[in-house]
């Protein structure tokens, strides 16, 4: 592989039970000629035969097959960039994601960040289930359900416990709420290595040239305020809430524009990736850091900011302001009431779910030509009012005026089109798949059929 040539990664994951320990362990332990570093969420949990490690230096360990094994208890851009540094002993990485509700926030890394992204290429998403209890889990857990929707592969699990017919009715409900995944059936996680590896499930060949109007990832925070304020000492109040502690990250200079809170945002995803700083009531809460805020106490709960310059003070916290009742004050000296500072922009970053809410696919199948201008116009739209709710976007389409076709790929927001091969021959179509919840199939045909030439 040359230098500049990307790192294909694969996500692996799938509901408890599914099976996929047991497919790492095969992938760990097995002859299999491939150089893959395996991103495993707790090394410990994977029960690898510990004769397998050979060197472990860190986090990341050497295996006697050629393979890495690496934990991922810390933030997942690090570990890659460590990975980065032993470049020459793998050509494949394979990130399993267990004690994550969804595979999304892992699939937009090699999205979001312009260093991953222009290093590893998000090669595909593969999801085990148990095909003895799936059903059970689809009907109760929105985890199981978004671990299909994503899915590019789901490999059918413990099939030899299930008889044929029910098999049959799965898969059906599978493919209902995923119409583009490949589904192999298996007993005990065996497949062949190739069936869940190199899948170029997502041609993603260059790195992102520009930043989608508007992002909504999962972000380890809940709720931003923006605070104006003059220099003085500052007391912030939390009551009583639903967590004994509470994270943040306070900003100098924060802007108040969607544009510069989605800015503020990314570096918050930065420093809370870092170990938080312990911070106890009535201290002072440093800037630029990632601190935990310790509200074991009862009652009321004051911590200090110290403002030396006129500012907008940016707060990204963990939870929302309501849940703790969470002010902004300055004590007055001269008055017996303090006035509270009133945020001059809000930011709720938590996408809020029904439990109940149902995981379908929608296809739009169309022949003949759409006006680019008219189709991002409208993709925008969607993705900006719906995308928290759309897992996966998949398909091509066919631009007026372009010999070639026109490959779609997203996660959530995030979405790229790219040129395929030439027409040719073939009559010129678009074929478009939107796997989501809550999506209104009815309105989403009409709207693309007005982006038709």
């Amino acid at each position: 592989m040359s230098g500049n040539q990307k790192i294909p990664v694969t996500i692996l994951t799938g509901f408890l039970g599914s099976g996929k320990t047991t497919l790492l362990n095969r992938i760990l332990s097995e002859e299999h000629g491939k150089r893959i570093a395996v991103i495993e969420n707790e090394y410990g949990e994977v029960g690898i035969d510990q004769g397998l490690v050979i060197n472990a230096d860190e986090e990341v360990f050497e295996m006697s097959n050629g393979c890495i094994c690496c934990t991922v208890r810390g933030d997942l851009i690090r570990v890659l960039g460590n990975l980065m540094k032993r470049r020459d002993k793998f050509d494949y990485v394979l990130v399993e994601t267990t004690g994550l509700a969804d595979p999304g926030p892992v699939a937009q890394t090699f999205f979001m960040d312009e260093e991953i992204s222009s290093e590893f290429t998000l090669d595909g998403i593969v999801t085990l289930v148990d095909a003895g209890h799936i059903d059970q889990q689809l009907g109760r857990s929105d985890e199981s359900s978004e671990q299909v929707a994503f899915a590019d592969v789901l490999v059918l699990n413990k099939t030899d416990l299930v008889s044929k017919d029910a098999l049959n009715n799965l898969e059906s409900r599978l493919r209902e709420m995923n119409r583009m995944t490949r589904i192999i059936r298996a007993e005990q996680a065996k497949v062949p290595i190739d069936t869940v590896l190199n899948l170029s499930a997502f041609d993603l060949d260059q790195v992102l040239k520009r930043r989608p109007t508007f992002l909504e990832p999962e972000y380890p925070f809940e709720w931003t305020g923006v605070f104006k304020v003059e220099p003085g000492t500052y007391e912030l109040i939390l009551e009583e809430g639903p967590d004994p502690e509470m994270s943040l990250v306070a900003f100098y200079d924060q802007g108040t524009n969607e544009e510069s809170l989605k800015d503020g945002a990314e570096n918050s995803v930065r420093l809370y990736a870092e170990d938080a700083e312990i911070l106890q009531p009535e201290n002072i809460i440093p800037f630029n850091k990632h601190i935990s805020l310790q509200l074991q106490d009862k009652g009321s709960k004051k911590f200090i900011l110290e403002i030396n310059k006129p500012s907008n003070i940016g707060l990204f916290t963990q939870h929302t302001a309501e849940e703790f009742d969470m002010k902004l004050i300055l004590p007055s000296k001269e008055r017996d009431t303090n006035e509270i500072i009133d945020s001059s922009a809000e930011r709720t970053w938590v996408a809020e779910h029904e439990h109940d809410d149902e995981v379908g696919s929608i296809a739009i199948e169309r022949l003949g030509d759409v006006d680019p201008e008219k189709l991002n116009s409208w993709m925008g739209k969607l993705l900006s009012e719906k995308g928290v709710d759309i897992f996966r976007t998949k398909g091509f389409i066919s631009y007026l005026g372009n010999p070639n076709r026109i490959v779609f790929q997203g996660v959530h927001m995030l979405f790229t089109a790219q040129p395929d091969k030439e027409w040719g021959n073939e009559p010129r179509r678009n074929q478009l798949v939107f796997i989501g919840r809550n999506l209104d199939e009815e309105q989403m045909q009409k709207d693309f059929d007005k982006c038709l030439v």
